[in-house]
């Protein structure tokens, strides 16, 4: 291994495996490693039992570092966390849209607040236990940072990272993305890791898991309103089917994008619910309402009227979308070399969500934002969530939904 000697690292220590392994592999690498430990979330009111509290996981972050040797601290970013993070996710769900808290939380803070708090502790660079790799490549004479995926592709966080820019990934290291997560628990046994046996967080980012609607009831108070199914039949036709992408002319690109429109009169009312806020399309739990031969699934939500639309059967039309829209201002671009100038195209995989599997699309810059159409429609397109589009296991940019 080359020695990186008189470099220094901040590791964001979170108090799991992968943030552990990758203060030990640096070390081992030869950086001055500095932990640091983000406090971000005080009320537990909302939490469901014990699981990911912050105080457990700030105290096995601590032993690490102890048993590393390396100096470690801990930053309250919650005030931070709360405005950026918090209030966003409140504002987005009162519209009706469904915001993604681990890709803005990657943006905001780890990325942002804890990175600029890092470089002022004289670090040279910020590391995480993310799984995804950084690369570079040289374009007339300038050094250009690509975000790869990681290489345990059930691992694969290169989604949460689709809105990095090129002046965090100059300062950011990837210490375990080319492991896959059993080598990494073994590394963690074999050193002794208080953290080698302990199970992956799961939930909102910092927060732990939650229950969504009490979180949410903070600050939107509940509404009640009805639930209608909306049978097969009322939904259009997916304009252009599972025809190729690239076929369609500029014309079409609003229609493919197009979202069903559904009014009470084309369905019936089968129940009530607390507030269209609380619902995203695609959702299946939390509706309460049985008798129907295959399960309901939210195909719209109305927060102007409080209604929730419903479809059975997760094959019902209504879920399905064959493009959507990303408007100028919300569109990123990782690789800015790459960016597309209006009437451009760009053949890309693409994926809408975590852990989905990459699907082929184009890209077509028009003005005023950016279509991004499917070969094959897609299943529950939110408005508020990310985009991310990709070239091979090469994450080029991302757009929220709108």
């Amino acid at each position: 291994m080359q020695k990186s000697i008189n470099k220094t690292v901040v590791v964001g220590l979170s108090g799991g495996v992968d943030s552990s392994v990758a203060a030990h592999l640096l070390k081992e690498e030869g950086y001055n490693v500095i932990g640091l430990f983000m406090k971000n979330w005080h009320d537990d009111s909302v939490t469901i039992s014990d699981e990911c509290p912050w105080l457990d996981d700030s105290n096995d972050a601590m032993l690490v570092a102890e048993k590393l040797a390396i100096p470690f601290q801990t930053v309250d970013l919650s005030e931070q966390y709360r405005e950026r993070i918090v209030n966003y996710m409140f504002k987005e769900y009162e519209m009706g849209r469904t915001p993604n808290p681990d890709v803005l939380c990657n943006r905001e803070i780890k990325f942002d607040v804890f990175m600029k708090i890092a470089l002022s502790l004289g670090a040279d660079y910020v590391a995480t236990g993310h799984y995804c790799q950084r690369t570079s490549l040289t374009i007339d004479d300038k050094e250009i940072f690509q975000l790869r995926a990681g290489a345990d592709g059930n691992k694969d966080q290169s989604y949460f990272l689709c809105q990095l820019s090129q002046e965090q990934l100059a300062k950011t290291l990837f210490p375990i993305g080319h492991l896959e997560k059993p080598k990494v628990r073994e590394i963690a046994l074999s050193q002794d890791l208080v953290t080698a046996d302990k199970k992956d967080s799961q939930g909102l980012c910092f927060i732990g898991k939650v229950r969504l609607p009490d979180f949410l009831q903070q600050q939107l108070k509940p509404k009640e309103g009805v639930i209608v199914e909306i049978p097969q039949e009322q939904v259009l036709e997916i304009l252009g089917g599972n025809q190729d992408s690239s076929t369609f002319i500029k014309e079409d690109l609003p229609q493919l994008a197009q979202k069903n429109e559904y009014s009470q009169n084309k369905g019936k009312v089968v129940g009530k619910h607390q507030g269209a806020h609380y619902f995203t399309i695609g959702q299946r739990k939390g509706l309460a309402v049985g008798g129907t031969p295959e399960p309901l699934f939210v195909i719209e939500t109305d927060v102007k009227e409080n209604v929730i639309y419903t479809g059975q059967g997760k094959n019902h039309k209504g879920l399905y979308r064959k493009g959507l829209f990303v408007q100028e201002n919300e569109i990123h671009w990782i690789r800015e070399d790459l960016t597309l100038q209006v009437d451009q195209t760009l053949q890309v995989d693409a994926r809408i969500r975590y852990r989905q599997t990459l699907e082929k699309a184009t890209l077509y810059r028009v003005e005023g934002g950016l279509y991004v159409i499917f070969d094959n429609p897609q299943s529950a397109i939110a408005e508020g969530q990310f985009v991310a589009w990709y070239h091979k296991d090469e994450c080029l940019g991302s757009g929220v939904i709108s």
